[in-house]
């Protein structure tokens, strides 16, 4: 996906640094990511649930609050109610560009700022909260020992996460009086609550709270025991695919009818796990799955290997190419199945940097339905003739280019 470096005036005039997640094709619509407390723009959620949506045509503006990461201005200064102009900023930024937002997704103390920010924002038709507190002030928690020092200097360092912040006494009044109840009911957005039973930082009481002070529609999504800052690939991962899916149903993401004759588009394969070999395939806005290698191999077995993958190409083409010759001829067929059998690993062959490019598919058609035998002999070599066979028989010719480098 393409990534774009964007900046915009904060709050308070001060620049936000923050990344413009592109579609590789149309774009269709736009998403804002607000991060936790003290978090950032760069969080492995954010970045997966950024690459996902690019995928289904959805931009993602993902940004670090006044004080945090790249952006200007002072934390201390901060407050949750800045928080939330922050989102407006990032909104009206996105629509001088020609990008209004149409969905917010917050994290943690972001997903309250989103469920407050969303109220006011127009436009917004879709809104996913993950691990959000019902109440904001329930982030003081993180500091408790700290508040009495803030109200009587005004502002202290505490210690979060081993990294040093000052909070001041404005950040602690305003969170603890902010209440989103009645906001939340006012919604004119759909909302999906993600949240984990084992959250430590944040308890799933409050996603309860959140889902019953919401109207239709909603909805609520458990995340098993995913940790908080859901630092498992797997559960970032999960996180992305439930948003992506979900959001489909509130925004419009129909792309535009392609020319006729061109391709039918890009297909994105991204790695998803570097410590392993899973990958994340995306192909145009609604399509997606993974891709793996068996454990003996170093994989997760999330995913058909690439063979498997190839060999499900073939065998799908095979089954659509009999269907379609049999409903013009309207011969009797029930249905149809193709077991496809290769007889190589590709981890072995990328290990073995083996010279050898013989494969052997072999392919067994299922037929149901009253076909005479001449009718099912015919089907039979009716599967030779479908367009992947073809290719895969036939010599191809493959280019392979380097992409710049993305910005740092």
């Amino acid at each position: 996906m393409p990534t774009e470096r964007f900046t915009f005036p904060g709050h308070s005039g001060d620049k936000l640094a923050a990344r413009l997640d592109l579609p590789d094709g149309p774009h269709l619509a736009t998403a804002v990511f607000a991060h936790c407390f003290t978090c950032g723009k760069d969080i492995t959620a954010a970045r997966r649930i950024a690459a996902r949506l690019s995928g289904m045509g959805i931009a993602v503006l993902r940004f670090d609050f006044t004080g945090l990461g790249h952006s200007g201005g002072e934390f201390e200064n901060t407050t949750f109610s800045s928080n939330i102009a922050d989102l407006e900023a990032a909104a009206e930024a996105l629509s001088k560009r020609g990008m209004a937002p149409s969905l917010l997704i917050g994290h943690s103390l972001g997903g309250a700022a989103v469920l407050s920010a969303g109220q006011r924002i127009e436009g917004i038709r879709a809104i996913a909260t993950i691990g959000a507190p019902f109440h904001p002030g329930h982030v003081t928690a993180n500091f408790r020992s700290d508040i009495d020092r803030i109200q009587t200097d005004g502002v202290a360092e505490v210690n979060l996460g081993g990294r040093p912040f000052r909070i001041g006494r404005d950040f602690v009044q305003d969170v603890e009086t902010h209440d989103l109840e009645d906001g939340i009911g006012a919604l004119r957005a759909a909302l999906l609550v993600l949240h984990g039973p084992l959250d430590a930082i944040v308890g799933i009481d409050n996603a309860a709270q959140i889902f019953a002070a919401a109207r239709h529609p909603k909805s609520f999504v458990t995340l098993d025991d995913a940790d908080h800052l859901l630092s498992r690939a797997e559960d970032a991962e999960y996180v992305a695919e439930v948003i992506a899916a979900w959001a489909g149903r509130y925004l419009d993401l129909r792309p535009p009818a392609p020319p006729p004759g061109v391709p039918e588009g890009i297909v994105r394969v991204t790695e998803a796990d570097a410590t392993g070999f899973l990958q994340d395939i995306q192909g145009g806005p609604h399509h997606h799955i993974l891709a793996d290698e068996p454990i003996t191999y170093g994989g997760t077995n999330r995913g058909l290997s690439p063979y498997g993958l190839l060999s499900a190409g073939l065998g799908a083409c095979t089954s659509m190419t009999i269907r379609m010759y049999a409903r013009r001829k309207g011969w009797p067929l029930d249905g149809v199945s193709v077991e496809v059998v290769h007889n190589k690993s590709h981890a072995q062959d990328a290990a073995t940097g083996s010279q050898e490019r013989v494969d052997r598919f072999t392919r067994t058609v299922h037929l149901t339905g009253a076909l005479s035998d001449d009718q099912r002999q015919r089907l039979l070599e009716i599967a030779d003739k479908c367009p992947v066979h073809r290719t895969m028989e036939n010599a191809s010719v493959i280019e392979t280019a380097l992409a710049p480098a993305d910005p740092a």
